[in-house]
């Protein structure tokens, strides 16, 4: 019973065999996380377009939920700038300037999200976090990271933008700065100041929460509100209220794609920062059950009426910087900030935007990493181009068809590897092992024998490309050739009709052209298929043999047979022709 309570919640392993020792360190880990967290917190709720406080609720329960069901030991949940500005590009346009109906739309959204993730996790569809390779979702967060920095402009500056898409909105700079809100920008600029100083004085301090609490202290102090200094305004503390949302079916239909692929970017995205935080402190990551985690950690969120979350880097690197051991740290910290959301967000009008839109900007430029980007040019071209195409695709045409995209990029990419794989043509080493032929002559060809190997599981939109590869190398083999030995292994993974049809027919071609076709490995599965396609084996058709080495003895003792037998008659012929020669 207790084993699969901790299955099913892995955090309670953990928890319920804490050590005393961990405690002091998993402490000043929560108290610097909350630090961090806090005017994050508020900064991506108006980036998402809700009150401040509903930032502060999507960090409370997702973080506990997340502690009991996650299997990192150092990964923070919340609000994360890309999740925060998907929401807001699907979710503005819907709502029409009605902020009501604009929270709803958010948190069904993130419901939404939540359903997808628990569905992956039941299908164990973990997988997928290796379904976005790095570079497509390099280009997507450098694009979702500018169009932060550009759409914040308008915060710093002190004007609204008119335009909806970024190349329009850069178009129109000179226009707005003329426009600039001078009290409003000195604030900025303040607030750039007090961090940057922070970082040099005390890097290990909250330079984000030291800047945001000054300007607000400014803006109390000095009633900056008399010269238009715009600040979040009231935030309505306590508990949340749970508001069942009400629009109709048509609007519902527009966020189920949306919440998709926010399910997976929030997935891939969190899996990166997991895996690397799980390496360095060696442990391994269950992927089926982060996604489970996720999906949990997000319901969680809209029930306390809070905004989809995902895994924060820069939260999970402050915990593990302060030597965080346990979840408890994600437990401490949202009991902190629950006492804040709930008894402390008096204070919290006073925020100037300005200095929201700083703490922005300043997170989004640790999320840009152009350098990376230009330097795949020289390393991988192919990477290059997918992240060249993801980026200009989230700048260009928005954020959530530049998602889109970069998920189907990420799915062209798997079906192009399987369609065109890599192939091998296989010999044998001194010591007799198989090996691939190549230009280090480390391995043989065998005598006789073509031995081919296709890196791909063979399906039936591949399977035409595997019948010409396969012809194309033989037909490339300078001497005589009695068997043509596939190697099953990598490519006959599961049963592909197609594939039967495709066998059958090479079978007959290399009958005609006296060469037998045999298979190694996987021999159970194969006869079984064999018999649903009804397709000969062994002798009358495709011989299936246990494994490659024991196809190789077989063809090696047959070939040598067949040598002995050759060799033979050539000495019987001599001999008759030696004594038809004497007798004449």
């Amino acid at each position: 019973m207790l084993f699969r309570l901790y299955n099913f919640m892995p955090g309670l392993n953990i928890l319920f065999n804490y050590e005393k020792q961990w405690f002091a360190d998993d402490a000043k880990a929560a108290l610097s996380v909350t630090a961090v967290a806090l005017p994050v917190a508020i900064a991506y709720a108006q980036l998402t377009g809700v009150n401040a406080v509903v930032g502060l609720y999507s960090c409370v329960l997702p973080m506990i939920i997340y502690a009991l069901f996650g299997t990192s030991k150092q990964l923070i949940v919340g609000p994360d700038a890309a999740t925060c500005a998907v929401i807001a590009a699907v979710v503005t346009p819907l709502a029409a300037g009605d902020s009501v109906k604009h929270w709803q739309l958010v948190i069904t959204m993130t419901a939404m999200t939540g359903f997808w993730c628990v569905i992956a996790s039941r299908f164990k569809l973990g997988v997928l976090a290796d379904f976005l390779s790095k570079p497509i979702l390099m280009g997507l967060l450098n694009g979702v990271a500018i169009t932060i920095i550009v759409s914040q402009f308008s915060k710093i500056f002190g004007f609204t933008f008119d335009e909806k898409y970024l190349l329009e909105r850069l178009g129109g700079v000179p226009a707005y700065i003329s426009q600039a809100h001078v009290p409003t920008l000195l604030m900025a600029l303040f607030t750039v100041s007090v961090y940057f100083v922070m970082k040099r004085l005390k890097p290990t301090f909250p330079a984000s929460m030291f800047a945001i609490a000054l300007g607000a202290i400014s803006v109390w102090f000095f009633n900056l509100g008399q010269f238009d200094v715009k600040t979040i305004g009231i935030v309505d503390g306590g508990l949340p209220l749970f508001q069942a949302p009400e629009f109709n079916v048509g609007i519902i239909r527009e966020l189920v794609m949306p919440a998709l692929n926010l399910a997976i970017v929030s997935f891939v995205s969190m899996m990166l920062t997991a895996r690397s935080f799980a390496a360095k402190n060696s442990y391994d990551i269950d992927a089926d059950k982060e996604f489970m985690a996720l999906g949990m950690a997000n319901f969680a969120s809209a029930l306390s009426q809070g905004f989809a979350v995902s895994g924060a880097d820069s939260r999970t690197a402050v915990n593990d910087a302060n030597g965080g051991k346990t979840q408890l740290v994600s437990i401490m910290a949202a009991i902190i900030i629950a006492i804040i959301a709930i008894f402390l967000t008096a204070p919290l009008e006073y925020i100037p935007s300005a200095a929201l839109g700083v703490v922005l900007i300043i997170a989004s430029v640790h999320l840009l990493d152009l350098k990376a980007v230009w330097r795949l040019r020289l390393k991988d071209r192919q990477a290059f181009y997918l992240t060249l195409v993801t980026l200009l695709a989230v700048l260009f045409i928005g954020v959530i068809p530049g998602i889109t995209l970069a998920v189907l990029l990420g799915l062209f990419q798997f079906i192009r590897t399987v369609m065109r794989p890599t192939d091998n043509i296989l010999g044998v080493d001194i010591n007799g092992t198989v090996r691939s032929l190549d230009t280090s002559d480390k391995a043989k060809a065998v005598d006789g024998i073509f031995i081919y190997r296709f890196n791909s599981p063979l399906t039936y939109f591949n399977s035409s490309f595997f019948k010409r590869r396969l012809l194309e190398q033989y037909a490339r083999q300078k001497e005589d050739i009695d068997c043509v030995i596939i190697d099953a292994v990598p490519c006959f993974t599961h049963l592909d009709l197609s594939v039967m049809a495709m066998l059958a027919d090479l079978d007959i071609i290399f009958r005609k052209r006296g060469v037998r076709l045999e298979i190694a490995g996987r021999k159970r599965q194969l006869l079984a298929w064999f018999a649903k396609a009804e397709i000969k084996s062994g002798i009358e058709g495709i011989y299936v043999h246990s494994d490659l080495y024991l196809a190789l003895r077989k063809n090696q003792r047959q070939h040598n047979a067949a040598q002995k037998e050759l060799s033979d008659e050539t000495t019987n012929e001599q001999e008759y022709t030696n004594e038809a020669i004497i007798a004449l």
